[in-house]
């Protein structure tokens, strides 16, 4: 269900999620949507989690950081305080298909997240901007989901 920026508030939330694959994928949301929601969210004193992440046929074809790239320029162009401003960095080829992004994976596209961000927004939103994994863990990504719990706890 559609639920808006106020009732969420009225109910006591305090965080929404937006950009998530599936608001994406299945509801067709694009770039320019997503940005204007970002900026509704804040304006109503949320913090908003910003998911970004490339599907597998654009990691194979060495696009992530093209598709990262473009989604995070949609939120930077609507925000307006970065300390309300969570990334998540979930990388669509990695949720629910058995397939899971192994500890490099993530921290690398971390590491280029903090980069573009130093570039294009400044290097102090880069050094303080919260940035998690958002794909699926397992047993043989025991490191990654260490990576996620200590990053959950220091929340």
């Amino acid at each position: 269900a559609e639920v808006s920026t106020q009732s969420t508030g009225d109910c006591g939330a305090t965080y929404t999620i937006l950009g998530h694959s599936e608001r994406r994928h299945v509801f067709g949301e694009g770039n320019e949507q997503i940005g204007q929601k970002t900026a509704t969210a804040l304006a109503q004193g949320l913090t908003v989690i910003a998911c970004i992440g490339e599907q597998l046929e654009e990691r194979q074809a060495g696009k992530t950081m093209d598709v990262c790239i473009s989604q995070l320029t949609a939120f930077k162009d609507n925000i307006s305080d970065w300390s309300k401003v969570v990334i998540a960095y979930e990388p669509v080829w990695a949720i629910g298909t058995g397939k899971v992004a192994t500890p490099e994976q993530a921290q690398e596209v971390h590491a280029k997240i903090r980069n573009w961000l130093s570039e294009n927004v400044s290097s102090d939103v880069a050094g303080s901007v919260r940035i998690i994994y958002g794909g699926s863990v397992n047993g043989s990504s025991k490191g990654l989901y260490t990576y996620v719990l200590l990053f959950i706890m220091l929340m």
